[in-house]
């Protein structure tokens, strides 16, 4: 097998693992589901993955490949006009969209996140991608307060709510909660500006 075709099919049993993973859970999803819907043989697995939880961690990685700050925040572009904007812009694009690719994402997320509470090798990850927005928060309000818009004064503490609001966001739209997602963001966004008397 050449390492391209390798390299595909092991894709494809990551794209397979992942759809399954979203409708069935992590550990109800057997190696034999996954190698009847790739159509390969259950022993096939084992050619690109040494066990379940190798694949488990390769889906794991291949889920939040695209999923930090930068991905949703531009800080780098972000001035005193666009400040405000960038921030809750950026919010607004985190929160899961109507489309079934999306929740598909959350579902599987929702399950590693259970998986974090029993096994490091996911709370580990799972802890740096939180970190990773916590930072992100913290420097964007840091930038917001070089601007004049931010007070300089619990930033660390103000990146915490935003991070974990967010987060909680999320979760409530995936579960179909219903709520005005935008205005509760919003709220959120203009709490942390200088208020002007």
């Amino acid at each position: 097998m050449t390492i391209k075709k390798r390299e595909i099919t092991s894709n494809q049993i990551i794209q397979a693992a992942y759809e399954l993973f979203a409708e069935y859970g992590v550990e109800r999803t057997s190696l034999g589901m996954i190698s009847k819907k790739v159509g390969i043989t259950k022993s096939s697995i084992y050619y690109h993955f040494d066990s379940k939880e190798e694949l488990i961690s390769r889906t794991f990685d291949h889920i939040f490949k695209d999923h930090y700050f930068a991905t949703y925040f531009n800080i780098a572009s972000v001035h005193r006009d666009t400040f405000v904007e960038t921030l809750y812009e950026g919010g607004l694009k985190m929160l899961p969209s109507g489309d079934e690719e999306h929740r598909s994402t959350l579902r599987v997320l929702s399950e590693f996140m259970m998986l974090a509470e029993r096994d490091e090798q996911f709370r580990t990850p799972l802890l740096k991608v939180q970190q990773d927005f916590v930072s992100g928060f913290f420097n964007l309000l840091a930038k917001g307060s070089e601007l004049g818009l931010i007070s300089p004064s619990n930033i660390e503490s103000k990146s915490k709510i935003l991070a974990l609001l967010i987060d909680n966001l999320s979760r409530c739209k995936m579960m179909k909660f219903e709520m005005e997602y935008p205005e509760i963001w919003k709220e959120a966004v203009y709490s942390m500006l200088i208020q002007k008397d």
